[in-house]
C-alpha cells in the first residue's frame, strides 16, 4: 500500500507545473489559487435620485417599473422608470382638507388605489388620466390590500382583499373601463368577508397578502398590530370559484390559527420574498413590537405556511417608545429595517446587522420603504427626497455561514460556480462526515476535493476502513483525465488490489458468506463499469497479473470478457480442456483471428464441431489460414480425419464458389488419399479449359500419377492439350477412352490421324483384332486403308479388307466425278461474265439540249460534264465542287495534284501521228494527259453525288455551314 501511495504522490507531483507568463504563489491544500482581481461591490448600494420634489412628498409605490408618488394633498406624480424624463402630473381635484392617507399599486403597475384620510378611496389607471372615487368604498379607512396575482390584469384587478382599519375584510373588483357619463363604475362590487379581532375587539388590518400555492390551494396571511392570521383552503366551486369568499367561510365558526405577541408598535407591517414574478412566496418578514418575526413559507403544510421561524429583537433604543421602525422590506437572505435615520439590514440566516446605513440630517426624517418585486430595487424617501438600493450579489457568501452552519447542500448550492469555495466546502463537509463515522459518505466528498491524495488515503488506512478506501479510489479514478495514464494504472492496480486481499480473507467463512457474495458484486460492478472501462483497459495486463498471482481464476474469465480479450478466455478453456465451451465463446464472438489460432487445437479434439462452426460463419472465414490446422489434423490419414477436411474444403468450393488455387490443390490431394471415386468427377467438374480451372494442372497430374489413378491422368492430358500422352495413357486403361481423346483436336486433322493411327497400330498389334481395327477406321473418316495396312502382318489373307477396298475406291471415284462437276460450273461462269462485259461496253444515255445541271441548273452542254446512270447530270466543275467537302483529307490532296497536272499537260494537237508522238512523249516523262482524266473520273465520278455513298455520309453535316449562318441568317430578314 504504502509503495502504490508514493508512486501516485511523484505521479502527481510530475503532473502539477506551473502555467508559463503566471505569477509564482503558494497553493493551498485545496489546489486553488484565491486572488481578489477587483474590489468588491456592497451588496446594497445607495443612491439618491437627482429629484427635488415641488411640494412635501406625502406616500410613494413603486411596482413593474413604475413610481407613484403624492405631493401635497392634491398632486399625483406618475413615472415610468424605463421613461424617466417623462413625469406625469395628475390632479386629485379635491377642495376639503383630505389628505392622502396611503398608496396601493398593484403588481402589474396598472391599478393605483389612494387612500384618503377623508375615509374615501380613488382610483387611477396608469393608461388614463381620470381620477375616478369609489363609492361603494366609502367611509372605510383602507389600510392593506391584497392584490391577486393569479387574475389581475391591466384591464381588471380580479377579485382583491382589502383590510380596513376598523379590523374587517373586503372583497373586491375594479375594471379600468371607461364606460362615459352613464357608464359603470369602476368598483364591480364590495363586500365584507371576515373582520380580525385582538383581545380589545377588532383590530386594523395592517397588512394582507393573497397568495395561490400549488395544486389549487389558496392562503391569506393578514396582520393586526400584534397577531399575525393565516387562512388556508381551497376555494369554493362555482359561481364565485374565483374569489375569496369560500376560503374565509370556513373559518365562520372558529378563528383561524395566527400568532401573537405582547408588545405593539400600534401597527406592523408583513413583507414577502418571491424569486420570481407571479410564483409562489418562499419567505416572509412581519415587523410588530416585540421584533421582526421572519422564517420560511412552506405552501405543503396543510396547517401552517410558517416554517423555520426566528425572532429577531430590536436592539437597544428600537422598538415602541423609543426609535420605532417604519418599514421593513426582505430580499433573499437580509430584511431591511427602516428607522427614522437610518436603514438597517440584518442577515435572516444569522440574525446579525450587516448594514448601517445612516442619512443626513437635510433631508429630514425618513417615511417609509417599499421594494418593487419585479426588478429587486429598493425605495426609500423623506419629504424632501427619494433614494434607490442596488442589490448586487447577494448570494455571494451565503456559502460560508451555511458553511458554519453545517448545512452541506446549502453551501454547496450558492458557491457551486465558484470552485475554490466548492472545494472549501467539501473537505468541511467530507472531515465532518468521518468524525461522524460515516466514511463512505466522507470518501465521496473527499474524492470531490483537491486535497492531497496520501493525507486522505493514510486516514483510511489507519482508521482500517478498507471499504470506504476503495469508495474514495473509485471515484478518484473516476475524475483522472485522459492524459493522466499513469495515475489511472495505479488506481486500477490498488483498487483491484483490495478488493482481491478482502475476497481472500472471506472466502471459505461460512458466516461471512453474505458479505462475501455483496464484495464479488462490487468487484465485478467495478470491472463492468463503463466509466472505469478505458482505464481498465489500460491496465489490463497488470489487473490479470494480480488475479493470477491471487489465484482467482473464475474473475480472470471473467475480466478478460469484460475486456474483450476472448483469446484469454479461450486459452484458459483450452488449458483446462474445455474445448466445446473455447469452441462456444469463439462462435459466439465470430473473431476469425482467434478461429485461426486455436482451429490447430480443436480440431484434434472435437473435429466435427469446430468444422461446423467454420461453415456457420462462411466467408468470413479465410480457409487459406486455415489450411495448416487441416493438414496438421488429416495426416493421420484416418478416414474420419480425412471426411472433415474434405466436408469443410467442398463447401468452400462448391457454396462459396472459392477459387484460390491452394485451396483447390489441397482439396485434390484430398481425394487423391482418402476419396478416389470423387476425384475425376472433381475434375470433369472443373471443365476442361487451362484457363478456366483453378487447381495447378501439373501438381495435378503428378498427384494422380503418384497414387495411380489414370483416368485421372488422361483428363489432366486432355485439359493441358497434350493429347498424344493422353491417348497413349488411354490405350493402357480402355481403347474407347483413348477414342474420345483422339478426336478432341477437331482443328488440327493431321494431329488427329496421327492419333487415330496410334490407336489403330496399338488394336492390330497389341491385341491383334482386326474387326477392331476395321472399326477404327470407320470410325475416323481421315484413316484410309491404305494407311492400316502396313500394320496388318503378312499372313493375312485380302478377305479381312475387302469390304474396306471397296468402299475406298468408290469413295475416290465419287470424288472425280466432284471435281469434274465444279470445272463444268466455273467455264460456264467465266463465259457469262464475259458476255456482260460486253454489253456494258455499248451502253449509253441521250442528252436533250434542254437539259440542265442538277446542281446550278444553267444548260449541260455550254460546258464539260457527266452523265450518271441515275439519270442526274453534272456540269465538270460543278460536280468537283460537290464532291470535294465530303471526300477525305489524303483523296482532296490527291484530287489538286490531279487538277495541277492536268493544267500542265500539253493539249492535244489534230494531227494523229503529232498526237502519237505527244502520247509517246507523255508516256516516256510521265502519266498521258487521258491517264490523269482517267484517275480524275475514277476519283470525281466513281458515283452520283446525290444518290452514292457520299451522300449518306452526309447525313449528319447541318443544311446551313455554321461559320456562314449568322450571314445566311441575315439574307433572310
Amino acid at each position: 500500500m504504502a509503495s502504490i501511495l508514493d508512486e501516485y504522490e511523484d505521479s502527481l507531483s510530475r503532473s502539477a507545473v506551473l502555467q508559463p507568463g503566471c505569477p509564482s504563489v503558494g497553493i493551498p491544500h485545496s489546489g486553488y489559487v484565491n486572488a481578489q482581481l477587483e474590489k468588491e461591490v456592497p451588496i446594497f448600494t445607495k443612491q439618491r435620485i437627482d429629484f427635488t420634489p415641488s411640494e412635501r412628498i406625502t406616500s410613494l409605490v413603486v411596482s413593474c417599473n413604475q413610481l407613484c408618488m403624492s405631493l401635497g394633498k392634491d398632486t399625483l406624480l406618475r413615472i415610468d422608470l424605463g421613461k424617466a424624463n417623462e413625469p406625469n402630473h395628475v390632479e386629485l381635484g379635491r377642495k376639503d382638507d383630505a389628505r392622502v392617507h396611503k398608496m396601493f399599486l398593484d403588481h402589474t403597475g396598472c391599478h393605483l388605489l389612494i387612500a384618503l384620510s377623508s375615509t374615501e378611496v380613488l382610483y387611477v389607471n396608469r393608461n388614463g388620466q381620470k381620477v375616478r372615487p369609489l363609492a361603494r368604498w366609502k367611509g372605510q379607512l383602507v389600510e392593506s390590500v391584497g392584490w391577486n396575482k393569479a387574475l389581475g390584469t391591466e384591464s381588471s384587478t380580479g377579485p382583491i382583499l382589502v383590510g380596513t382599519a376598523q379590523g374587517q375584510i373586503f372583497e373586491a373588483e375594479l375594471s379600468a373601463s371607461e364606460g362615459g357619463l352613464f357608464g359603470p363604475a369602476p368598483d364591480l362590487y364590495f363586500r365584507p368577508l371576515y373582520v380580525l379581532n385582538e383581545e380589545g375587539g377588532p383590530a386594523p388590518v395592517c397588512s394582507l397578502e393573497a397568495e395561490r400555492g400549488p395544486e389549487g390551494r389558496g392562503f391569506v396571511i393578514a396582520t393586526t398590530r400584534q397577531r399575525l392570521f393565516q387562512f388556508i383552503g381551497r376555494p369554493a366551486e362555482g359561481a364565485e370559484a374565483q374569489g375569496f369568499s369560500g376560503l374565509f367561510a370556513a373559518y365562520a365558526d372558529h378563528p383561524p390559527p395566527f400568532r401573537e405577541f405582547p408588545s405593539s408598535l400600534g401597527y406592523s407591517e408583513l413583507a414577502f420574498y418571491t424569486p420570481k414574478l407571479r410564483s409562489a412566496p418562499r419567505a416572509f418578514a412581519w415587523m410588530m413590537g416585540d421584533g421582526v418575526l421572519y422564517g420560511a413559507l412552506d405552501c405543503g403544510r396543510p396547517d401552517s405556511l410558517l416554517s423555520e421561524e426566528r425572532v429577531w429583537e430590536y436592539p437597544e433604543g428600537v422598538g415602541p417608545g423609543a426609535s420605532p421602525p417604519l418599514a421593513v422590506v426582505l430580499t433573499q437572505f437580509h430584511f431591511l429595517l427602516l428607522l427614522a435615520d437610518r436603514v438597517e439590514a440584518v442577515c435572516t440566516l444569522t440574525g446579525q446587522v450587516v448594514l448601517r446605513d445612516h442619512f443626513l440630517e437635510k433631508f429630514g426624517p425618513l417615511k417609509h420603504m417599499v421594494k418593487d418585486s419585479s426588478t429587486g430595487h429598493l425605495w426609500a424617501y423623506t419629504e424632501r427626497a427619494v433614494f434607490r438600493y442596488h442589490v448586487q450579489r447577494e448570494a455571494r457568501d451565503v456559502w460560508r455561514t451555511y458553511l458554519d452552519m453545517n448545512r452541506f447542500d446549502l453551501a454547496k448550492e450558492y458557491c457551486r460556480e465558484r470552485p475554490d469555495c466548492l472545494d472549501t466546502v467539501l473537505a468541511r463537509e467530507a472531515d465532518f462526515c468521518f468524525r461522524q463515522r460515516r466514511y463512505l459518505e466522507s470518501a465521496r466528498c473527499y474524492a470531490l476535493t483537491q486535497s492531497y491524495f496520501e493525507e486522505i488515503a493514510l486516514k483510511f488506512l489507519e482508521a482500517r476502513q478498507e471499504e470506504a478506501l476503495a469508495e474514495f479510489l473509485q471515484r478518484k479514478l473516476a475524475g483522472l483525465k485522459p492524459a493522466e495514464r499513469t495515475q489511472a494504472t495505479l488506481l486500477t492496480t490498488w483498487l483491484t488490489e483490495l478488493y482481491l486481499s478482502r475476497l481472500g480473507a472471506l472466502q471459505g467463512d461460512p458466516e461471512a458468506l453474505n458479505f462475501y457474495r455483496e464484495t464479488r458484486e462490487r468487484f465485478r460492478a467495478f470491472l463492468s463499469s463503463p466509466r472505469h472501462k478505458e482505464w481498465l483497459f489500460a491496465s489490463r495486463a497488470s489487473i490479470h497479473e494480480l488475479l493470477a498471482s491471487h489465484g482467482d481464476t473464475e474473475h480472470m474469465v471473467y475480466f478478460a470478457v469484460i475486456m474483450q480479450d476472448y483469446e484469454r478466455v479461450v486459452a484458459y478453456h483450452c488449458q483446462h480442456e474445455a474445448y466445446e465451451e473455447a469452441l462456444a465463446v469463439l462462435a459466439r464472438h465470430r473473431d476469425p483471428q482467434l478461429f485461426y489460432k486455436f482451429s490447430p487445437i480443436l480440431i484434434r479434439h472435437i473435429p466435427r464441431q469446430l468444422v461446423d462452426a467454420w461453415i456457420e460463419l462462411g466467408s468470413r472465414l479465410d480457409a487459406r489460414q486455415l489450411i495448416p490446422a487441416l493438414v496438421n489434423y488429416s495426416q493421420g490419414g484416418e478416414a474420419q480425419q480425412v471426411s472433415q477436411a474434405i466436408r469443410y474444403m467442398e463447401f468452400c468450393v462448391n457454396e462459396l464458389g472459392e477459387t484460390e488455387q491452394a485451396i483447390h490443390n489441397y482439396l485434390l490431394s484430398l481425394y487423391a488419399r482418402g476419396q478416389p471415386a470423387s476425384l475425376l468427377a472433381y475434375l470433369e467438374q472443373a471443365g476442361a479449359s487451362p484457363h478456366r480451372v483453378h487447381y495447378d494442372l501439373k501438381y495435378a497430374l503428378r498427384l494422380c500419377a503418384e497414387h495411380g489413378h489414370h483416368r485421372a491422368c488422361v483428363h489432366v492430358y486432355k485439359v493441358l492439350e497434350l493429347y498424344e500422352e493422353a491417348v497413349d495413357l488411354a490405350l493402357q486403361v480402355d481403347v474407347d477412352l483413348a477414342k474420345q481423346c483422339a478426336d478432341l483436336p477437331e482443328e488440327d486433322e493431321e494431329l488427329r490421324k496421327k492419333l487415330w493411327l496410334k490407336i489403330a497400330r496399338h488394336v492390330v498389334q497389341e491385341e491383334e483384332d482386326v474387326q477392331t481395327a476395321m472399326a477404327c477406321l470407320a470410325s475416323c473418316p481421315l484413316l484410309k486403308i491404305e494407311d492400316v495396312l502396313p500394320f496388318f502382318p503378312d499372313f493375312v489373307t485380302i478377305d479381312h479388307f475387302k469390304e474396306a477396298i471397296c468402299s475406298s475406291l468408290k469413295a475416290y471415284n465419287h470424288h472425280i466425278q466432284e471435281l469434274q462437276r465444279e470445272m463444268e460450273e466455273a467455264t460456264a461462269s467465266a463465259q457469262r461474265i464475259r458476255r456482260d462485259l460486253q454489253e456494258l461496253r455499248g451502253r449509253y444515255g441521250t442528252v436533250e439540249p434542254q437539259d440542265k445541271c442538277a446542281t446550278c441548273d444553267f444548260p449541260l452542254l455550254n460546258r464539260p460534264f457527266y452523265l450518271f446512270l441515275c439519270g442526274h447530270m453534272f456540269h465538270a466543275d460543278c460536280l468537283l465542287q460537290a464532291v470535294r467537302p465530303g471526300l477525305p483529307a489524303y483523296k482532296q490532296a490527291r484530287l489538286e495534284e490531279l487538277q495541277r497536272k492536268l493544267g500542265a499537260a500539253p493539249a492535244p494537237t489534230k494531227g494523229s501521228a503529232r498526237a502519237k508522238e505527244a502520247e509517246g512523249g507523255a508516256a516516256a516523262g510521265g502519266p498521258s494527259r487521258e491517264q490523269l482524266k482517267a484517275d480524275l473520273d475514277e476519283l470525281v465520278a466513281a458515283e452520283c453525288v446525290y444518290c452514292g455513298e457520299l451522300m449518306i455520309r452526309s447525313i449528319d453535316r447541318p443544311f446551313i455551314d455554321p461559320q456562314h449562318y449568322e450571314e445566311e441568317h441575315l439574307s433572310w430578314l
